[in-house]
């Protein structure tokens, strides 16, 4: 029987908001691969490595020119039979790299019901019947809008700029703070309820408003930006300091002159998230990425629900009708990695401080282990799990090992692991490091890592 260690040659896609040349990790990371016959071109963006089996941009066996989805389809060991069985022969996640020089559309993501519904009525714009829940982890700096604020915070803004008040409309601003007030932090049920109602019915005014009278808001907002620096909105409010919302302004508006998102990142979190750092969005959760390399794992699919920040197809109605309109502030959805259990370093590991470490999010499509192997000789030995693994090399160099089958690693390569296949990682440089997507139904590894 084969040995179920399988190099990939990934695809690449290009967006406009996707970092140029060889500023693209995922270009970079997709050029790596010998026999992927790209090269990358000085002047073009380039947005996302795809690794999976998704049919718009399907990885293939480096060796053969298989797709992976064909391999698995035949060989069902390969994801084991009940993964195959459960999500119908198919990856049950999507593993990316995306390379962010501008803002993505504010966005979210259909639910499974959703996605049913879309998928049937405009499969052009709604290319699959999955949901989409998602994590992100920085692989640079990144910075993004995710998830409604704490509504005390809009409550602020729509107090300290004129420009989001005079938008929304004076009887709509009053029956939100009217609504809200006092209760902003309540856990009463019903309390929620009303607090959400009442922020769906103020975020679909700014929503509904025609472009002109937006872009008309936005210069005066831009306008405001530009002069009062530290002292914008008000000085910003608990989350984000003056100065910090008046650059983030200037730039978006730079971008996407005069769009609505530029008074959305009002009801948004601003969230800034360092290297390592991850976060995890369910769906029917709004965001929007503005900037950085990120690794990027969801539930395989292709859907979204843009509404801003985009050329491309825009469907506000359904947007504003299928979000929660849960708030929190956004330590709520940063995640907290744990030590990964099911893995054993060797002493060089050890004594160079290597780690390997889980983001388990709340579902059972996927999880994400990093390992960062520091120096040359450490090695991480991962026990055999009931179901299939796609592994990236960020950084570094060295070996990855199943069974007999060993092959050399470089930034760049990716790797599909059979079910029931223990893998070794060994480092040939000072550091190396990877990410590794798995999916395993029965007894999830866990310690989940949503705070």
């Amino acid at each position: 029987m084969q040995v179920p260690l399988i190099q990939l040659q990934c695809g690449v896609n290009s967006y406009d908001w996707g970092k140029v040349g060889k500023d693209s990790a995922a270009a970079r990371y997709a050029v790596a691969t010998e026999s992927n016959n790209f090269s990358i071109e000085d002047e073009k963006p380039y947005a996302e490595l795809w690794m999976g089996t998704h049919p718009s941009l399907p990885s293939k066996d480096v060796e053969t020119q298989r797709s992976l989805l064909d391999l698995v389809q035949d060989n069902k060991a390969l994801m084991s039979s009940k993964i195959s069985e459960k999500y119908g022969d198919k990856l049950p996640f999507l593993f990316k790299i995306l390379s962010i020089r501008k803002a993505l559309s504010i966005q979210a993501h259909p639910n499974k019901k959703l996605a049913e519904h879309l998928h049937a009525k405009d499969p052009k714009n709604y290319p699959d019947d999955n949901h989409k829940p998602e994590m992100t982890i920085a692989v640079t700096p990144f910075d993004g809008l995710c998830g409604f604020r704490p509504l005390q915070e809009l409550v602020h803004f729509l107090a300290n700029v004129p420009s989001l008040r005079n938008l929304i409309g004076e009887d709509e601003a009053k029956n939100f703070e009217k609504t809200v007030s006092a209760n902003e932090t309540s856990n009463n049920p019903e309390v929620t309820e009303k607090n959400k109602k009442a922020l769906r019915t103020v975020f679909s005014a700014l929503m509904t408003k025609d472009k002109s009278t937006i872009a008309a808001a936005a210069k005066e907002l831009v306008a405001s930006a530009q002069k009062e620096g530290e002292n914008f909105a008000g000085g910003g409010g608990p989350s984000n300091d003056g100065k910090e919302l008046a650059d983030l302004v200037l730039r978006l508006n730079g971008q996407f002159e005069g769009d609505v998102g530029l008074f959305v990142l009002f009801y948004l979190n601003y969230v800034k998230l360092e290297v390592g750092e991850a976060m995890f969005l369910k769906a029917d959760d709004i965001h929007a990425y503005l900037s950085g390399d990120i690794i990027e794992c969801m539930a395989s699919s292709d859907n979204v629900v843009r509404a801003g920040f985009t050329p491309k197809f825009q469907d506000i109605p359904t947007l504003t009708s299928m979000l929660t309109y849960s708030y929190a502030p956004i330590s709520e959805q940063k995640m907290n990695p744990v030590d990964y259990p099911y893995v054993t370093l060797n002493r060089t590991a050890y004594s160079s401080s290597s780690s390997a470490i889980l983001y388990d999010p709340p579902i059972e499509e996927f999880s994400v282990v990093k390992t960062e192997l520091n120096g040359k000789g450490a090695k991480a030995r991962f026990d055999a799990i009931e179901g299939p693994s796609v592994i990236i090399c960020t950084a570094g160099n060295g070996s990855i090992s199943v069974g007999p089958k060993s092959q050399r690693v470089k930034a760049g390569y990716v790797f599909f692991v059979g079910a029931t296949a223990e893998c070794v990682l060994e480092s040939d440089s000072e550091s190396f490091t990877t990410f590794k997507a798995f999916c395993e139904l029965s007894g999830k590894e866990s310690a989940h890592g949503a705070s």
